[in-house]
């Protein structure tokens, strides 16, 4: 996702607008493994704009349980006196629900406890530089009440604590709609993460604000620029691959097409895990494909057989066939995953233009670096 966070008019980064969450649904089937939502976020009154293929940011507050066990942890009634993020005095409980980063311990803080503990002596030896990568294996789905509730003579004053903190940053996901579309409104697809580490129920910060903290407080919101935008000329064909919540801006591509009579080609590879419980907005695909804006799906489901298929499976499956869209002038968008998924799909662009263009590799790699140049390769990925 961008990093280039721009202002729209009247609200920005520091005056956000405060967004109703009118629907939350979740996407999968009970049986899967997954929790993935849909959301829809009324931006009504606010005249805020996008383009399809840009960011939303939202600005999210920390779980209040987790306030709770921190001030219990520190032996605080959250009505003491400290600075917020902007230095502006607060109660140490909003403090930590609105302006702080609360789970991932900074090396401040790190710091602060294992001076402070003298049962912690592995923690001291970690936080050598040298020992970098041995600290982030150890500090793996470690938070700061870990390190409070092990260490409980470790104590710091509200204001001494708050010092050791980062601030707590926007989120920022991919839209999944057009505005053409859905008029003063934005919808997101968002994996809502929980899961299990150190004997403790984890929760990220934002997804789990979004689906469990929005029935009836705003979600603060503004756009972000990028150039994951849709070709200017209307004709030209698209490729989009975008497995699990990495299918949000090919979803409002597909909307922004339809509403404004675009004819150009467009092909979406879309994975999951299965297609009986994760195949994301199934009947909405399948007719965008029956009313002619969808000219191609391919889905790969990993889990539906015993060998794992990805889309950069499906992708040299149709080799040939991609190859022509390339030659015809299409332009190629991967979103989603950068740690994995955007390196084998770029591998297998890369397998393919070499194979099919009859080229070596350093002619496949010019190849492909000229469709970036052209800006017919582009990349959302985090």
């Amino acid at each position: 996702m961008p990093n280039d966070i721009a202002p729209a008019t009247g609200y920005s980064r520091t005056n956000p607008f405060p967004a109703r969450v009118v629907v939350n649904r979740r996407l999968n089937s009970p049986d899967s493994e997954k929790d993935t939502r849909h959301f829809e976020l009324s931006l009504e009154g606010s005249d805020l704009s996008f383009e399809v293929g840009e960011s939303m940011a939202v600005y999210p507050t920390n779980c209040p349980n987790l306030v709770d066990e921190i001030l219990d942890a520190l032996d605080a009634k959250g009505d003491e006196t400290v600075p917020n993020n902007k230095g502006t005095p607060t109660n140490f409980r909003e403090a930590l629900l609105r302006d702080y980063r609360i789970t991932q311990p900074t090396p401040k803080c790190l710091q602060a406890i294992a001076e402070r503990a003298s049962a912690a002596p592995l923690l001291q030896e970690l936080l050598d530089p040298e020992r970098k990568q041995d600290l982030d294996t150890y500090l793996w789905g470690m938070e700061i009440i870990d390190f409070l509730l092990e260490h409980p003579s470790v104590k710091f004053e509200p204001p001494e604590f708050v010092a050791l903190l980062s601030k707590l940053q926007p989120r920022l996901y991919s839209v999944a709609s057009s505005l053409k579309a859905f008029p003063e409104a934005v919808h997101f697809i968002i994996d809502v993460v929980t899961y299990e580490s150190h004997g403790r129920k984890r929760k990220g910060v934002c997804s789990t604000f979004l689906a469990e903290r929005c029935a009836d407080s705003p979600a603060p919101v503004f756009p972000s620029k990028s150039k994951f935008h849709l070709p200017e000329d209307n004709d030209a064909p698209i490729i989009m691959v975008g497995p699990g919540t990495g299918v949000a801006p090919f979803r409002a591509f597909l909307q922004e097409r339809q509403a404004i009579g675009a004819r150009g080609k467009t092909w979406l590879f879309f994975g999951a895990q299965r297609a009986q419980s994760d195949f994301y907005y199934r009947k909405e695909f399948e007719k965008f494909m029956t009313d002619g804006w969808l000219t191609r799906l391919d889905t790969a489901f990993s889990r539906d057989q015993q060998h794992k298929i990805y889309v950069q499976h499906r992708m040299t499956g149709s080799s040939g066939e991609l190859w022509k869209w390339l030659e015809e002038g299409a332009y190629f968008y991967v979103c989603g995953d950068a740690k994995r998924m955007a390196k084998d799909v770029d591998a297998a662009l890369r397998q393919i233009v070499r194979q099919q263009g009859g080229l070596d590799p350093e002619e496949a790699n010019e190849y492909v670096e000229k469709l970036k140049a052209e800006k017919r390769y582009r990349r959302d990925v985090y």
